[in-house]
């Protein structure tokens, strides 16, 4: 059944899984801790000088030949794709993942024991809604050299299909699906990591998988096992005896389905597509996916989503009687004319706020800026949108009128378009994290004629007037 709550998502308390990193073969303590609402999941190098923190974004991808691979200002998380799987699998939104090495414990090979332990710590529902991206179109990414491509399509869940073909007989052809993330659980978790024996051979000789044993990973006999490379991986996997199943399974491993290698992959595409860093309301279908398309595809996903919000215009109806006119705003906000630069508010919520203002030529500014071509200036855009965010900050003390409200900070401030006498102005700000100890982080955009002309994001604290 669907998990139909549209509230974010995190853990009740901390958990900590021990093992070892599959290709590092080092010693690894992962503890899973609560994240606050919009924190997404990041990754946290506690071994390391200055604890450092890489967010899990498709940005950060840097290589996908064993695994993906994310790294920020040097430092690095190895096979990231098991630990996110468990998280999105479970529809937790929010937390931070605890390292004290550079890649997680390879457990049985599968997401199965993160789920457990995420289990084991309670999944708490926070207050904040969820974002989730609505697919309407087909988003497709295909690799030429490989013929793998994986597509969005529209969908009322969030599904998934993989299409394997490996080429090989003991292998062949697979497919395996979701309908819903809730079959997660039961149906893809304990899918295990596999290899074919020529792939395995190569890794052993350049010391590629020092974590590895016969019980994390499935090995595929796709060639003929001579003596010589049976002593090998006797010796590197430090058994006794090594042998081959009649169904071209190395050693004693029993499958746990079929199709386990494709489920395995849909794994695998549910862990990287977590790089999105968006919740997806869409079916993906994925033919012969790979960390390498599947991260292609998530940096091209993230992309679209956000040139997407970006240029989304808030669908407001200004004729309409707003949620605050100018006389409201006036006992609201400190500012007055010339510098009361917004008219209207329309929404307000506790994590957004919508506001416009009609420019006209009768503005003070318009006298000094470019009087033969007048252009209203980007800083004041910028002034307009921050006071429309101060209207969403004062709207949590009972007494705004005794609050003024400061920058702190302006950042990634982009200006599209021009705006000119005539044009009405809709600005939309978000809160990027929650409002705590009278200061507000936001995302601003400023939009007119149906076009997205500013954005920025801004830092601003409410005080005490003096006055007051």
């Amino acid at each position: 059944m669907a998990d139909n709550t549209n509230k974010q998502r995190t853990i009740k308390n901390e958990v900590s899984l021990t093992g070892v990193g599959l290709h590092t073969g080092k010693d690894v303590t992962l503890t899973f801790k609560p994240a606050e609402e919009n924190h997404g999941y990041a990754f946290k190098r506690i071994d390391l000088e200055g604890t450092p923190v890489i967010s899990a974004e498709a940005g950060y991808v840097t290589n996908t030949q064993r695994g993906t691979r994310l790294e920020k200002n040097g430092v690095a998380i190895q096979t990231s794709e098991h630990v996110l799987a468990a998280c999105v699998g479970l529809q937790i939104d929010n937390l931070l993942i605890e390292m004290n090495a550079s890649e997680p414990p390879i457990m049985d090979g599968s997401s199965k024991f993160f789920v457990e332990a995420l289990e084991e710590a309670g999944i708490q529902e926070q207050e904040a809604d969820r974002e989730e991206y609505e697919v309407k179109e087909i988003i497709s990414y295909v690799d030429e050299e490989t013929g793998s491509e994986i597509m969005v399509v529209p969908a009322c869940n969030y599904e998934v299909t993989t299409m394997v073909d490996f080429g090989t007989k003991v292998l062949g052809t697979q497919n395996a699906s979701i309908k819903d993330l809730s079959e997660f659980k039961d149906e893809i978790a304990d899918s295990r990591t596999f290899s074919f024996l020529h792939e395995l051979e190569t890794l052993l000789e350049h010391g590629l998988i020092r974590g590895g044993d016969l019980n994390n990973a499935i090995v595929y006999v796709d060639k003929e096992l001579s003596k010589e490379t049976m002593e090998k991986l006797r010796v590197a996997f430090d058994k006794d005896e090594i042998s081959v199943k009649p169904n071209g399974i190395l050693d004693n491993l029993t499958l746990h389905y079929p199709n386990e290698a494709a489920r395995h992959k849909l794994l695998d595409v549910i862990g990287d597509l977590a790089l999105i860093g968006t919740r997806i309301k869409g079916r993906i279908i994925a033919n012969k996916p790979g960390h390498f398309v599947n991260t292609e595809f998530a940096k091209k996903l993230a992309k679209h989503i956000k040139a997407e919000k970006r240029n989304k215009v808030p669908q407001v109806d200004l004729n309409q009687t707003p949620l605050m006119d100018v006389n409201q705003i006036m006992k609201m906000l400190p500012h007055r004319q010339p510098m009361l630069l917004i008219d209207k508010i329309f929404e307000l919520s506790e994590s957004h706020v919508i506001g416009s203002k009609n420019v006209t030529m009768n503005e003070e500014f318009f006298r000094g800026h470019f009087p033969g071509a007048p252009v209203m200036p980007g800083v004041l855009i910028v002034e307009a949108m921050a006071q429309t965010g101060g209207i969403l900050i004062l709207s949590t003390v009972p007494d705004p009128e005794n609050y003024l409200t400061y920058f702190m900070k302006i950042d990634n401030v982009k200006f599209k378009q021009k705006v000119v006498p005539g044009d009405t102005l809709v600005f939309k700000c978000d809160l990027i994290s929650p409002i705590r100890r009278g200061i507000c982080h936001m995302q601003g955009y400023a939009f007119a004629n149906g076009k997205l002309c500013a954005e920025a994001e801004l830092m601003a604290q409410i005080v005490k007037s003096k006055e007051s």
